[in-house]
């Protein structure tokens, strides 16, 4: 079997991606669990409900044999921090470490991008931990840049 893509098609097309649902979120937790090496159950609870109970669903998962393999949780803002045009912010992403390398960031990427743009969303931002050197590379080849805004943070004693 060759390897070669029919004319017109991409890698990434053969990745299920189609809007999270609750019931994703087991394999959410543990995706991510795999990757950061603990669980962050009240955190994923509360964003996966957000997204559920939102007007506009923005955030996506992949899968691959009917199971859930990635995931992208992302949010709408219209006018925050004083901008008035609206912005998407990547809250998290993550894909299960054995699936790798096969495509699925790049899958739920491009749909994002794609639905973000069909709603005239010109812009997605995200924070990441400047050690996080294979999420900063994979953001780096889809476009990411540093941004023009400074992050602040103030340690609480």
């Amino acid at each position: 079997m060759s390897d070669e893509l029919d004319p017109g098609a991409l890698p990434t097309d053969a990745v299920l991606v189609r809007t999270l649902r609750e019931a994703d979120l087991p394999r959410i937790i543990t995706i991510d669990k795999k990757s950061v090496g603990r669980p962050r159950e009240e955190y994923f609870r509360s964003k996966v409900k957000a997204a559920s109970d939102a007007k506009m669903t923005t955030s996506l998962v992949a899968e691959q044999g009917g199971l859930v393999v990635g995931f992208v949780l992302a949010k709408l803002y219209y006018g925050e921090f004083g901008r008035t045009e609206p912005v998407a912010v990547m809250e998290a992403i993550g894909v299960d470490p054995e699936f790798r390398h096969k495509h699925v960031g790049q899958a739920l990427m491009r749909q994002l991008e794609m639905n973000l743009r069909a709603l005239n969303v010109e812009r997605i931002e995200t924070d990441v931990e400047w050690n996080q050197f294979d999420l900063l590379s994979f953001l780096a080849h889809r476009g990411f840049t540093p941004a023009p805004r400074v992050c602040l943070s103030l340690k609480l004693s």
